[in-house]
């Protein structure tokens, strides 16, 4: 994993001068702490920080052969298998991003069509002179760009094109209308104006400082009918599913497990990642060698009432012969550190769970540099409750999920505020009128939130949390042998007798019953409301009188929703502005850090 930047530049453009490089680099440098290199090559500079993982004495970037030159932030999970088709004598290093170089020798600018993996890839083709700009399907890394004085700019994050000074700063009152009611951002443009997402799945093709042409593979193809099963299916094809499964989950958990460095998991007690434990289980058992124990870790709460899953995790560890630890998160912890969370979600989405996230990532990278996660369960298989509301018939209580935002009806905002006649669902309607070809309606439901929510918010908060502390996260679910399966299934393998997630529980009761995958699962949340209203008027105070809050919301009733806190919907809501108040500070007004959070509200 690591940080990746650069600039591609118009015909007769002077080259920007060295500090904006090293500026791009020094941005990065907590994405790659092993290493920092600069390429400038006819009219295209590349910028690589390396957090090495695989190959660490010889995969340094960028990686040059005859053709191209590459920079790449991610893992290719089917190197090996590139490898033995390309042959020896196509590669140079054991990294497996050359995988990615020695294809595009081979196959040009189709050349993603054959990864395998998580990646965001800036390759110059030096023949032609041309740039191509790649993301992965899922979107599990990020890439942004922005059209500058020199030509193209791109970068891992915003954070480092605007500190290299090539975006000046500022705000989409449009964006931030959909930070405040959806809490992430959906679409191409992000909260920065003039600086655009490279989309999940895209290719850029860039001659002379521009976008020429682009292309995009979908995570899910929505034309494909659901044609691994019957519509309704019985036990034998229910039985030959879940072989179908298995062999998905041990593949793709065992490719994610390919490293040359500790790794561990991020273990809930929720079924994504008790099916992640158990086939990293499973894995361990059959190997003759077993190279490292396996490691988990829980986060847990100390407010009273919070839920709490952290003894079903210590239980599945145990079964698992995992060394599992517990972390206890306490409010004077969150308080004390907030502000350096929030400051590492450059593109902003305010999900509470970026607190255990980051505590988590702190904890882990003092151990290993790679942790698998569950993220993507949910999407594929149909976790959330929302899914089945989606899908009722009308009369039954049908319910369109983000038809509202946070903020509506508590007449919280002022009316007047920039942006406030935008339509902040827009982002949101554009993905479910192209998830319309998905073949049943709770096919469309899952397929926009795996092309919106996922990508930025769920993905996003994993890759910024985990790379503020140098540590790679990855995501086995999320792999195209694992969705093939899951994009095929019949709704009644996705959800039956009122629960989502049939066809994973069926199989985790298979190879973990002591999983109890049937049993009512608490679910994951942060007690943030109720540490907000235990400090409500004093965070309050401090929150309203922020300028950039006065803007858009009546302070006096700031004040009062923050004393509300420990109700949901208020909590969620004091959240939100509180996030917001933080990350203004520090992305929009640049100023440093400046203690905990009532030190740096109070500057």
């Amino acid at each position: 994993m690591c940080g990746i930047a650069g600039l591609a530049y118009t015909v007769a453009t002077p080259p920007c001068p060295e500090p904006v490089l090293d500026a791009l680099a020094s941005a990065l440098r907590h994405r790659g702490p092993d290493g920092a290199h600069i390429h400038r090559e006819n009219g295209v500079d590349l910028v690589h920080t390396r957090l090495s993982i695989i190959d660490l004495a010889g995969g340094d970037q960028p990686l040059i052969n005859q053709s191209a030159t590459l920079v790449a932030n991610g893992e290719l999970y089917n190197d090996p298998q590139i490898r033995q088709r390309l042959g020896p004598a196509a590669f140079q290093t054991g990294s497996d991003c050359e995988s990615a170089l020695a294809l595009f020798t081979r196959e040009g600018a189709e050349y993603p069509r054959h990864l395998r993996g998580m990646y965001a890839i800036a390759l110059h083709d030096t023949r032609s002179g041309e740039v191509l700009l790649t993301r992965d399907p899922f979107g599990i890394k990020p890439l942004y760009m922005a059209e500058t004085s020199y030509g193209l700019a791109f970068a891992s994050e915003p954070a480092a094109l605007l500190q290299a000074g090539l975006v000046a700063r500022g705000l989409c009152p449009t964006a931030r209308e959909a930070l405040l009611q959806l809490r992430f951002i959906p679409g191409e443009h992000t909260i920065f104006p003039g600086i655009r997402r490279v989309l999940p799945g895209e290719t850029l093709r860039i001659a002379n400082g521009q976008i020429t042409s682009r292309f995009r593979q979908p995570a899910l193809p929505t034309t494909h009918k659901t044609d691994l099963l019957p519509e309704r299916c019985g036990n034998t094809s229910e039985k030959r599913t879940l072989a179908l499964l298995d062999a998905a989950l041990m593949d793709s958990v065992s490719a994610h497990e390919r490293a040359d460095v500790p790794f561990g998991l991020y273990l809930s007690g929720g079924i994504d990642s008790a099916c992640i434990l158990t086939a990293m289980s499973r894995l361990k058992r059959a190997s003759a060698h077993p190279t490292q124990p396996l490691r988990t870790w829980t986060a847990t709460f100390d407010a009273t009432g919070a839920a709490n899953e952290a003894e079903a995790a210590r239980a599945l560890a145990q079964d698992a012969g995992a060394e599992h630890e517990t972390l206890m998160v306490t409010r004077e912890m969150v308080w004390r550190h907030l502000p350096e969370i929030v400051a590492c979600m450059d593109d902003p989405a305010a999900d509470y769970a970026i607190i255990p996230t980051w505590f988590l990532a702190r904890r882990a990278a003092s151990e290993v540099r790679v942790v698998l996660s569950g993220e993507g369960g949910d999407e594929l298989f149909c976790g959330y409750g929302r899914y089945r509301s989606a899908t009722r018939p009308w009369w039954a209580g049908r319910k369109r999920p983000w038809r509202r935002g946070v903020f509506d009806g508590l007449e919280i905002l002022r009316t007047d505020r920039p942006g406030a006649d935008t339509n902040w669902r827009a982002g949101i309607r554009a993905a479910e009128q192209a998830a319309a070809l998905a073949p049943t309606p709770l096919a469309r439901v899952q397929a926009a939130d795996v092309a919106e929510w996922l990508p930025n918010d769920l993905l996003l908060k994993l890759d910024r949390c985990l790379m503020a502390h140098g540590l790679e996260g990855r995501t086995p679910l999320l792999d195209p042998v694992v969705a093939d399966v899951a994009r095929r299934l019949p709704d009644n393998l996705r959800v039956r007798h009122g629960q989502g997630k049939w066809l994973l529980r069926r199989w985790l009761a298979q190879h973990a019953p002591a999983a109890r995958p049937f049993a009512r699962k608490q679910g994951f949340t942060v007690p943030i409301g109720t540490w907000i209203a235990q400090d409500g008027q004093k965070l309050g105070a401090l929150v309203a009188s922020q300028d950039c809050i006065a803007e858009i919301a009546h302070p006096e009733r700031v004040r009062a929703l923050f004393m509300a806190a420990d109700k949901t919907r208020e909590g969620a809501c004091a959240w939100g502005l509180l996030f917001y108040a933080l990350w203004h500070r520090t992305h929009v007004q640049a100023r440093p850090l400046a203690g905990d959070v009532f030190e740096t509200l109070a500057v």
